[in-house]
């Protein structure tokens, strides 16, 4: 099953705010991809526009999926769902007065998943074990670990063949932080996921990443594997803290 996610010179923004500007990057089917970039420099718009939630202004956002070839810039967020694109978004966003198991089915509305329910159920119990023992608490009364874990397990309810993670580690304790991204790598093994991760926590993106892009105002700068990351100056400057 061939799928390539190619974003090619894209501009997008809000109003006259111009938020990424050129953008271009591409995964392959089975890699991880780390988006890497501080806070405001465009990385969840990015995502975005990936989704169909922000439509860019000029550039494409294509999608190759079994021989067919996707645009998603014409596609509503819901198509590019049924696609089998799924997000975990910056800060959770569940429904935090609905249980864990609601929130989860809420995550396998589309056709293909509603099919594959319990099943896809049982996989998330599987793999967050604390969400089957709390599958009758509300959302919102859970810890920030534990409703990461709920959101990432609800994307994964829709059965997807691409996985967006946009900021995992926010609001988070270190330790659990390298527990979600531990976690990601497992599922998007265990799972046979094609993932890209946009990420600010440069040392644990790294661990799981096969190769990274780093954004700057709106704009990449450098592209290359974990071992051309970890020596390029700017990552040493900015990141590591070691130039």
């Amino acid at each position: 099953m061939a799928l390539e996610l190619a974003i090619r010179d894209v501009e997008a923004g809000y109003a006259a705010v111009r938020a990424l500007h050129g953008v271009s990057l591409t995964i392959a089917k089975g890699e991880t991809v780390a988006l890497l970039g501080t806070n405001g420099n465009g990385k969840s718009t990015l995502m975005k526009c990936v989704m169909g939630i922000v439509r860019p202004t000029e550039g494409s956002v294509t999608l190759k999926l079994d021989g067919a070839t996707h645009d998603l810039t014409r596609l509503s967020t819901e198509e590019i769902v049924n696609l089998g694109v799924a997000m975990v978004p910056e800060g959770r966003r569940l429904f935090p007065k609905l249980t864990v198991e609601e929130n989860l089915l809420l995550g396998a509305y589309r056709p293909l998943a509603r099919t594959q329910i319990s099943r896809n159920l049982a996989f998330a119990y599987e793999a967050f074990p604390v969400l089957a023992e709390r599958r009758r608490q509300l959302a919102g009364s859970m810890s920030g670990g534990q409703q990461q874990m709920l959101a990432i397990a609800r994307a994964l309810m829709s059965a997807p063949k691409l996985l967006l993670v946009d900021e995992p580690s926010v609001g988070l304790a270190p330790i659990l932080v390298s527990h979600t991204i531990t976690k990601i790598k497992e599922l998007k093994d265990s799972y046979g996921l094609t993932v890209l991760m946009a990420e600010q926590n440069f040392h644990q993106a790294i661990r799981i990443a096969d190769r990274g892009y780093i954004i700057v105002h709106g704009e990449i700068v450098f592209e290359g594997d974990v071992q051309a990351l970890e020596q390029n100056e700017l990552v040493r400057s900015y990141y590591l803290g070691t130039a």
